[in-house]
């Protein structure tokens, strides 16, 4: 991120996003300033903490609507904050990361981050992505949210619930989208850059490895045996699909 760019000289255009809140986490109290400064000027609501663990309580407290994670932080790294915040909450995460930091950034997108920023960067492409995940969220919510009952499994987006062969079965939020879109689709391939698109957005730039992982753990709390699954099938070089 450019010093120069810290006070643009031009107002930045407001929309409908704008009035959110949103969680800034930094130890760097240069970078955390001048996000705060840049996100304030764009209209929207800021809270900040400089470490992981002040970051999962601030996350539980303000109820923020975006959270700005930064990877290398003391006490507790982003990495692991972001692991607990999944815990109670599927608020979008952008992770900021360096160059360095690939595993750790692929690690944080497995545990539930919604997207990664790579250290430098410059503030317009910040604030974009900002924009976009907000937008992609309030969409989310938005959506229909009707009950999918497709044999012994039943999802209810409206309640983020999920009931297999009559016990509740508890998701992560990726997980939880995962099914969705597999149950909303049944019958039919799902590929792994729709599921990306759908999943984690259209502007997500994680690897397709991500789908994989967190399919594997959705055989695990579905399947009678993930081994041999029976609802969620692999199609070889396409996708996946669902069946009941």
């Amino acid at each position: 991120m450019n010093a120069t760019e810290t006070k643009p000289r031009t107002s930045l255009v407001k929309t409908p996003e704008v009035n959110k809140k949103i969680l800034v986490v930094d130890d760097e109290s240069a970078i955390l300033q001048t996000l705060r400064f840049n996100l304030e000027r764009s209209g929207y609501a800021v809270v900040t903490a400089g470490d992981g663990r002040s970051a999962i309580a601030m996350a539980q407290r303000e109820q923020p609507d975006l959270i700005v994670l930064d990877i290398m932080l003391p006490i507790l790294d982003g990495v692991e904050a972001c692991k607990e915040i999944r815990k109670f909450s599927p608020v979008p995460i952008i992770m900021l990361t360096a160059k360095v930091q690939e595993i750790d950034k692929v690690l944080a997108l497995v545990l539930g981050a919604d997207d990664y920023v790579t250290k430098p960067f410059a503030l317009h492409e910040f604030l974009a992505r900002v924009k976009a995940r907000l937008r992609r969220q309030s969409s989310i919510q938005s959506e229909h949210d009707e009950a999918i009952a497709l044999g012994s499994i039943v999802l209810d987006p409206s309640r983020q619930q999920l009931t297999v062969r009559g016990k509740e079965v508890s998701l992560a939020p990726k997980e939880f989208g995962l099914l969705r879109v597999l149950m909303e689709n049944h019958g039919r391939v799902v590929t792994r850059q729709t599921l990306l698109d759908k999943v984690w957005g259209y502007d997500f730039e994680g690897e397709q490895q991500t789908v994989s992982v967190h399919i594997r753990w959705l055989r695990e709390k579905i399947e009678e045996d993930s081994r041999a699954p029976r609802h969620i099938l692999t199609v070889r070089s396409r996708g996946y699909m669902f069946k009941a």
